[in-house]
């Protein structure tokens, strides 16, 4: 059995632990009256009950008295200062002071667009009618305002810094925003707005913006251009069926001009290429053709040239690279090629032996007038024999061999 004074200081024990038991449940009951709610120093708070604001909460310890839980805060980091509650509209209207106060309110019209910069650093581009809340505190917002109801082109000193932007969200934002297009060089860029053409760009980078409107950008060569006019099957005038390729070079000289009233200006071009090179062909013959080519490149020229100047085209040369037989008549031509070159073969053959005869009576009558001249002549052959004979014995003279040479050839 435990003694008199073991029992007393179990008793003494037991009456602690009931105290502290009881002293916790109070607590448990306090706190289930009171509630405590901790808003940080990089954070701001908004105070409900029932559902209905009461009011914003700056950084502290707040505890309220809340037995049924009808208290709510909601609690917002500074370091992501864009705002978006379904209350913007009630907050502006009853808690103007305290919005002016904790807010940064950037609100747009219907004509304006605003870079938004969060510590100096471009982060956003914000749209017409828009209206945005960011909170004060840690991230400095600033915006700057943009009108776009006249000039609607970003300024040349923004334009390599939004396009080129390197952060994560810009990007996104610029592909929505602006319709950028890099005109190279030797190329002429032009300007659509809600499908009306305004005006030519020059080589470079141009960017607009695209609220309120629809921009396009269309890239022409001012180069010069080649065009082929290939496999056109005419009729000569003596009704020779050709195949003719047909090349031509040109320069769009006024863009707008020719765009203005030719939908397809090359199209356009390739027509006019082919009614004129019908109309060459179709007036002449086959011979005509095939003896100069040159002239159906003048007439198609011709034809085109001050047509297509009109429209802002100018046409540089025009050329035809092939003019293709049907097989019969290839064959037909090289008949006629062949028996004209055999009539100019046996017509200088002619000539030749003519000329010949004639060489051979003119001597035959001087050497009949001139002993000398005949010597000169018979020397002549002995010189001719000679060549092909190895020896020759001679007896009775020059003059005897000479005799006999000629009896010899008698």
């Amino acid at each position: 059995m435990l003694s008199q004074p073991k029992r007393l200081e179990i008793k003494r024990l037991l009456t602690i632990l009931h105290a502290i038991a009881k002293r916790k449940q109070e607590d448990r009951r306090i706190m289930l009256i009171f509630r405590k709610f901790v808003v940080r120093k990089n954070e701001r708070g908004l105070l409900f009950k029932d559902g209905d604001f009461v009011d914003f909460l700056e950084p502290g310890t707040y505890r309220y008295f809340d037995p049924f839980l009808k208290i709510q805060v909601e609690r917002y980091d500074l370091s992501v200062p864009k705002f978006n509650h379904r209350l913007t509209d009630f907050f502006i209207k009853e808690y103007a002071e305290a919005v002016a106060r904790y807010f940064t309110i950037i609100e747009l019209g219907s004509q304006q667009v605003a870079l938004l910069s969060k510590n100096g650093r471009l982060t956003d581009i914000l749209p017409p009618s828009s209206r945005t809340f960011y909170w004060k505190g840690i991230v400095d917002v600033t915006a700057e305002f943009i009108d776009i109801s006249e000039n609607f082109a970003v300024d040349s000193d923004k334009v390599a810094q939004l396009i080129h932007a390197k952060t994560d969200v810009l990007p996104k934002q610029v592909r929505e925003s602006i319709c950028s297009q890099e005109v190279p060089e030797h190329k002429v860029g032009l300007l659509y707005v809600d499908g009306q053409c305004l005006k030519t760009l020059s080589p470079g980078l141009h960017a607009y913006w695209q609220f309120n409107r629809h921009i396009n950008i269309v890239i022409w060569d001012n180069r010069l251009q080649n065009i082929e006019v290939a496999g056109q099957e005419i009729l000569s005038k003596d009704k020779v069926s050709l195949r003719i390729n047909l090349a031509a070079s040109y320069l769009v000289k006024d863009v707008l001009q020719a765009i203005s009233v030719l939908p397809d200006p090359a199209a356009h071009l390739y027509k006019e290429l082919q009614f004129g090179l019908r109309a060459a062909v179709g007036t002449r013959t086959l011979d005509e053709l095939l003896e100069n080519k040159n002239v159906i490149n003048e007439l198609v020229f011709t034809h085109i040239h001050d047509k297509m100047a009109e429209l802002g085209i100018e046409v540089k040369n025009v050329g035809i690279k092939d003019i293709i037989l049907p097989g019969e008549m290839k064959t037909i031509l090289s008949k006629v090629v062949e028996a004209e070159k055999v009539a100019q073969a046996n017509l200088i053959k002619r000539r030749e032996e003519t000329a010949a005869t004639r060489s051979l009576v003119n001597t035959a009558k001087v050497m009949e007038n001139n002993p000398t001249a005949l010597r000169l002549k018979e020397l002549e052959v002995l010189e001719k024999v000679t060549e092909k004979i190895g020896n020759i014995s001679v007896y009775g003279g020059l003059e005897g061999l000479l005799k006999e040479l000629v009896k010899i050839k008698n």
